[in-house]
């Protein structure tokens, strides 16, 4: 089964991701990814949603989505070209003796420190999957106190 990416525009309501997320758990299927925000019109929100599944589940799921009131429009965009990024917070124990190691590990990654403890730092990067999959395990022999991650936004490239 292949991940696919669904960019579901919707009308900007209470009640309209708790919708859609129920009918993804009503027919078993996994949400790996889902980000949601507000578009250049807030009264629209967009959804990414990243799904498992092959392209007669992915046309399934596209086909139940447009039957939701709130729906607007579904495009699976997994073959597009487009410009995808996560966020991720990573806070990694870094006494004084590694301090400088880590620095050179948020310079490689064109990441950013954004807070400084006695004993630890939060490190702030974004990119695609497989970077911030990296940066994670660059930091592992440290010691990950605690990771949060958004799950992809995606957009594609040019005029569409």
């Amino acid at each position: 089964m292949n991940k696919h990416t669904l960019s579901v525009t919707v009308e900007n309501r209470p009640g309209v991701l708790t919708r859609v997320a129920t009918l993804f758990r009503r027919r078993g299927y996994n949400i790996d990814s889902l980000t949601v925000g507000t578009t250049e019109n807030p009264s629209i929100s967009r959804m990414t949603i990243v799904v498992q599944g092959d392209d007669a589940v992915i046309e399934q799921v596209s086909k139940q989505l447009y039957k939701l009131v709130d729906v607007i429009k579904v495009v699976d965009i997994t073959q597009e070209g487009t410009v995808d990024r996560e966020l991720v917070l990573i806070k990694v124990k870094a006494d004084s003796n590694v301090r400088a190691e880590i620095v050179q590990i948020v310079d490689i990654f064109r990441a950013r420190i954004v807070d400084i403890g006695r004993n630890t730092l939060i490190i702030e990067a974004t990119g695609d999957q497989r970077k911030i999959d990296a940066l994670e395990d660059s930091f592992r022999p440290f010691g990950i106190v605690e990771l949060v991650r958004t799950g992809k936004v995606a957009m594609v490239r040019g005029s569409k």
